[in-house]
């Protein structure tokens, strides 16, 4: 059961944004991305307070570099596809199962992003969640 509607649109729009930020990542790197914008729906907290719908956590400004470069708007494939309805249907995987940030520094992983401690790393990005004091609602269960 999905954790956040969707449609096949937004569905499709999640595929593309999984692949243009992490293809080079692999499916479990593409899964994270998925995973955070997810939690950017789920959360309303932070900066994504009001967030209820894939396109609004997609197209949010200055949210996902992606979504500025052609290779987004490039139709979305079959296996994206099922990655993107893994993550709305509330498949997680560590460390982005709670994640709200991530980003690919070119070197170490700094201890927070945007005041958010760093949970961990995946192969290029770094993952950084918020406390359950700050955000209740990216730990719950729905």
């Amino acid at each position: 059961m999905a954790v956040v509607k969707a449609t096949d649109s937004d569905i499709d729009l999640l595929a593309r944004l999984l692949r243009a930020e992490a293809e080079g990542e692999g499916e479990q790197g593409m899964m994270m991305v998925g995973n955070v914008g997810i939690n950017r729906i789920r959360a309303n907290c932070s900066d994504f307070i009001g967030l209820r719908t894939i396109p609004q956590m997609v197209y949010q400004p200055h949210a996902f570099e992606a979504t500025t470069k052609s290779y987004f708007y490039q139709r979305a494939r079959d296996s994206e596809r099922r990655l993107a309805r893994r993550a709305v249907n509330g498949e997680w995987v560590w460390p982005a199962k709670y994640s709200l940030w991530y980003f690919r520094p070119p070197g170490d992983c700094p201890p927070t992003w945007y005041d958010q401690p760093l949970v961990g790393r995946y192969k290029l990005h770094c993952f950084f969640e918020p406390t359950a004091e700050e955000c209740v609602n990216v730990y719950n269960t729905f």
